[in-house]
């Protein structure tokens, strides 16, 4: 089994992918979707989260090894990155949606230096905006984000454009394709959940309006 496949067998054994087609879930994006995959419910099973972990840090230095930093995107990418970051021995930091409105009103938490070499973690892909918003903070800040890693994408295509727009390589350890494949061979989903995911898939953003 490959990691991609062992990570959407893990999203489904854990319960982490609901499926809802008669009552939608309504994504930041402000899409409609019959599927919701929530990443943070793997870490309440330590067998999971731990090869989550490990097959982070595999893929950080694989294609970002000269990576000085992990930043974690706030709040699903916190944990994650902070694991990564443990796992590798490098520091940690975390982004805010935007900046705190009191205290230091900070929206980059943890000790930064301009020149450092950031790789992001975030836990999955959507549309790529908010994990995006995250990427123009810690430029503006003077820190150089060197690609993103991800543990799942639904790959669709206006995410690839918004991070080649944007100049940032991202790396996921899983996909949506996996997922339903694994689904289909466990009979998670029935033929009509199946068909639902079909629509949606065609045409998100119109789906469910």
């Amino acid at each position: 089994m490959t990691v991609s496949q062992k990570i959407a067998s893990l999203l489904l054994e854990t319960k982490a992918v609901k499926l809802s087609p008669e009552q939608p879930f309504k994504w930041s994006s402000g899409w409609n979707s019959p599927i919701y995959c929530d990443n943070r419910v793997t870490l309440s099973f330590a067998e999971g989260r731990t090869f989550i972990k490990k097959s982070l840090a595999k893929a950080i230095k694989k294609h970002f090894p000269d990576a000085t930093l992990v930043a974690g995107v706030a709040t699903a990418g916190i944990p994650q990155g902070a694991l990564v970051a443990d796992a590798l021995g490098l520091p940690f930091a975390y982004v805010r949606p935007k900046p705190k409105e009191h205290g230091m009103g900070n929206q980059i938490e943890g000790r930064i230096e301009k020149g450092q070499k950031v790789v992001v973690i975030e836990d999955l892909i959507s549309t790529g905006g908010s994990s995006l918003k995250a990427v123009d903070a810690l430029r503006e800040a003077g820190i150089e984000v060197v690609g993103m890693v991800a543990i799942f994408t639904y790959g669709f295509k206006v995410a690839d454009k918004n991070f080649a727009d944007k100049g940032v390589k991202l790396v996921t350890l899983s996909h949506y394709n996996s997922l339903i494949d694994q689904a289909i061979a466990q009979n998670y989903i029935s033929a009509d959940s199946l068909e639902s995911l079909k629509k949606w898939r065609r045409n998100p953003e119109k789906w469910g309006v």
